[in-house]
């Protein structure tokens, strides 16, 4: 490449884009800032997370080697932070890895992770 590529938005498949994008702007603060029928962007004008309508999408399973990608989030209070998403809609997986992180899946299956 002639010059660095800049990213400019994470894309994550999904059944339902307008609900999930309402899940991640609570999370995120940012503003909705598109949407129609098959996909919605967040942003605050730097990366914007998008999410696009799948036919048949299927979330990933937690604990498996196949897992895809997830975001990490950073929170100032860990256990507000959880029962505040969980509030939202997220689950939390049995399977844990300890450490400091708690994992959780949104209200699509897609796995997110917290640290305090």
């Amino acid at each position: 490449m002639s010059a660095p590529a800049q990213l400019t938005t994470i894309v994550l498949d999904c059944a339902d884009p307008g609900p999930l994008a309402e899940f991640y702007r609570a999370v995120t603060g940012w503003e909705v800032i598109s949407s129609d029928a098959d996909s919605a962007y967040l942003g605050d004008g730097g990366i914007q997370l998008a999410f696009v309508r799948v036919d048949g999408y299927e979330p990933p399973k937690w604990p498996s080697p196949a897992k895809q990608a997830h975001l990490d989030f950073q929170v100032a209070d860990l256990d507000l932070a959880v029962r505040q998403l969980l509030a939202l809609g997220a689950t939390k997986p049995e399977f844990q890895p300890g450490d400091g992180w708690t994992v959780l899946a949104d209200p699509q299956g897609h796995l997110l992770c917290l640290v305090g």
